[in-house]
């Protein structure tokens, strides 16, 4: 099965992906439906998570029902307890929108929601983050969640995150990134797919972030918290979600001038 699913996920484009997944996740809920794990985002329990992963596959974390992966349910809990993002009315940007949360955000009827990315099928906006078609101070919230690791130039696409963003706004801007780093690496000499994979983790990505990436995102103009939720929670919540425990949310905010 991991091998199976290594080889997916380096084969077929992301585009084809995301397509192929709106099939197979009715399929997939129920052959793995249970009591023993719960996705959060849709509240249904299954027996086990599908494992996934480019360079090093991590068993037991791809939500069957949902395709949501560790990052996505602690984002979906930070919104959910920590935030007002389901009930004030709010103009929201979604970056290369993910499957676990499209459709559900779509059919929040509090929220203005627009997505956008230059290759994804379920964008309504196609654009480059680094030279983004939105007015100034034009959305409350964005949502920008494993895009930056990918961006030549993600200084530039900070600056272009914060200009967009409306005062006392907020961004969650989830990286993958190495606790164990100080600093943030990258060699723009690094292009070739399977050396990308080996040294960043995998093979579209063009750095590995370190703990500085909330300086760099404070360098652009934005207050910054790294949110430790899974601090708040059990340790069986914790598996029980299957979440990373110590995984830090990125949650930026635009102050009023």
């Amino acid at each position: 099965m991991k091998a199976l699913f290594k080889l997916i996920l380096n084969t077929l484009p992301r585009p084809w992906l995301i397509s192929l997944s709106h099939y197979l996740r009715p399929i997939l809920s129920l052959a793995y439906r249970g009591s023993r794990y719960i996705d959060p985002i849709d509240g249904r329990g299954y027996r086990t998570f599908l494992p996934y992963g480019y360079a090093q596959v991590r068993p037991n974390v791809l939500s069957p029902g949902t395709l949501s992966l560790e990052r996505h349910r602690l984002c979906w809990l930070y919104l959910q307890r920590k935030t007002n993002f389901f009930t004030a009315p709010l103009r929201v940007l979604h970056f290369a929108p993910e499957q676990a949360f499209y459709h559900r955000f779509k059919r929040l009827k509090n929220l203005t929601y627009t997505t956008t990315d230059l290759n994804s099928p379920l964008a309504d906006v196609q654009a480059d983050i680094m030279d983004l078609p939105f007015e100034n101070d034009a959305f409350d919230v964005l949502i920008c969640n494993h895009v930056l690791e990918h961006i030549p130039d993600d200084i530039t696409a900070m600056r272009e995150l914060y200009r967009i963003l409306a005062p006392s706004g907020m961004a969650i801007l989830q990286v993958p990134y190495a606790a164990d780093r100080a600093e943030t690496y990258q060699d723009d000499r690094i292009t070739d797919p399977k050396e990308r994979t080996k040294i960043f983790g995998q093979y579209d990505h063009v750095r590995i972030y370190g703990m500085d990436y909330f300086d760099r995102l404070r360098s652009v103009g934005f207050e910054v918290k790294a949110v430790d939720l899974t601090s708040t929670l059990t340790p069986e919540e914790i598996d029980r979600y299957r979440l990373a425990k110590g995984e830090r949310v990125p949650v930026a905010f635009k102050s009023i001038a």
